[in-house]
């Protein structure tokens, strides 16, 4: 059986294709290390800067002590019975409706060749509250004993705070302080709000403006009974993502406009983590994920190119070394190391074509001299070129990379058959006896 020159050749070809597993790996994990530095340059850019934020609120927050009974017994059994008073304790009462209104624009911030996207919202919050009588504590009024009343705004990050908000209360500008004040809650910033009357129930309207800036995501936890979130950006690439879709959202070239409208039965009040609708301001060519999907199909463009190369030198009657075979394999990994590090300084659609011309026109060239006929090194390189192009096809399309593989390696089945349908198999055998000229 190993006698066999056809039998030893598709051996040896199977070995190339394992062997060059090797340099694609390597490319990949270079990937692999190339975004994980650029993940850190983002994560240095937002220590400096601010990062992701996350806005939960604004609530009324009061704090308040409570008198209650103690009762104690002294050495002898007898009772005696004091009023102490314990806190500060605190009680958050949640808007009946919410109202967010907000623009965005996005910069980018560079350091070296890596880059991270930030953004600056613009917002008006609007907010109406009930705040019942006794604050909705389960207590007598008169063991009730208020300390403070402020309204408080969850900001994640408030290094991201671009301007001095104003809270506007009956015609009563207040300033906000720094601080959140309720507890095991993020950050913030809160307005201390005039004395409320705790014998009777009270209607309260506040709205403020809100400058801030974030990278990559802005989420909303919708905490009133009713919110309404309008966002309007010039950012044409978002993905909204959370527990919440926008109710409407229109995207184009100059950017997006999107509104979500939440009710209190909308929402879990056994969820562990905050519910939140999020925004995404995404990279539309992620340089990293496009090459690192590119490389996995690395290992069927090989088997492809090698198939062909096989084909053509079973119908042409060549005797290709597997050197020859293994100096193509490597060109084409070559192409996926060269779309990487073309892509970091040029737009990914450059270094695609430029890698792909160079690798082309490599083993065009190569190939013309190993078949000493030009024809067949032009198809090949064409077909080659071909090839590239339904990859990058692939990879603008993920939704559509199971259909466009399987079409392309059904083609490519569908040519080797047509191609070698009257080919006598037992005879190939004899046809690899006689060298090409300047092949050895």
């Amino acid at each position: 059986m190993f006698r066999q020159p056809l039998f030893s050749k598709l051996l040896m070809l199977g070995l190339l294709t394992l062997l060059l597993l090797i340099p694609l790996k390597m490319i990949e994990f270079k990937i692999s290390e190339r975004q994980r530095l650029e993940t850190s340059v983002q994560s240095n850019i937002a220590l400096s800067a601010s990062g992701p934020q996350t806005l939960s609120g604004p609530f009324v927050a009061i704090t308040y002590n409570l008198r209650e009974q103690v009762i104690k017994k002294d050495r002898h059994g007898n009772q005696t019975t004091s009023v102490q008073e314990t806190g500060p304790h605190t009680a958050r009462i949640a808007p009946q409706t919410l109202h967010i209104t907000g623009s965005t624009d996005v910069e980018t911030r560079k350091r070296g060749i890596y880059k991270a996207r930030l953004y600056n919202l613009q917002s008006k919050i609007a907010a109406d509250f009930i705040v019942p009588r006794g604050f909705g504590i389960d207590k007598p009024i008169d063991d009730i004993i208020p300390l403070q009343a402020a309204l408080v705004m969850g900001i994640s990050d408030t290094r991201g705070i671009r301007n001095h908000p104003a809270l506007n209360s009956n015609n009563q500008k207040i300033e906000f302080e720094a601080g959140n004040l309720l507890p095991a809650t993020s950050g913030g910033i809160h307005a201390k709000l005039p004395k409320i009357d705790i014998s009777k129930s009270h209607t309260l309207n506040f709205e403020f403006p809100l400058e801030l800036q974030g990278m990559s995501s802005l989420s909303v936890e919708p905490v009133g009974r009713d919110t309404e979130v309008k966002l309007d950006s010039t950012w044409p690439h978002p993905s909204f993502t959370g527990q919440f879709l926008p109710r409407t959202h229109s995207i184009n070239e100059q950017g997006f406009k999107a509104v979500w409208q939440i009710t209190k039965l909308a929402r879990n009040p056994a969820a562990i983590k905050a519910e939140a609708l999020t925004v995404q301001f995404v990279d539309p060519v992620n340089i990293y994920l496009q090459s690192e999907r590119a490389v996995k199909y690395g290992i069927m463009f090989v088997v492809l190119i090698f198939t062909a190369f096989f084909v053509f030198e079973i119908l042409l009657k060549l005797r290709v070394h597997p050197i020859q075979y293994l100096l193509v394999g490597l060109a084409m990994a070559m192409f996926f190391l060269l779309i990487i590090s073309l892509s970091e300084h040029i737009d990914f659609a450059l270094a695609y074509i430029a890698s792909g011309a160079a690798c082309v026109a490599l083993i065009g060239a190569y190939l013309a001299g190993v078949m000493q006929r030009k024809k067949p090194a032009l198809a090949f390189s064409a077909g080659i070129a071909l090839l590239y192009a339904i990859l990058y096809g692939v990879l603008q399309s993920e939704d559509n990379a199971l259909v466009m593989g399987t079409l392309l390696l059904f083609a490519a089945l569908a040519c080797v058959m047509l191609l070698t349908r009257k080919l006598d198999w037992y005879r190939v055998n004899e046809i690899s006896t006689q060298p090409s000229p300047g092949i050895e």
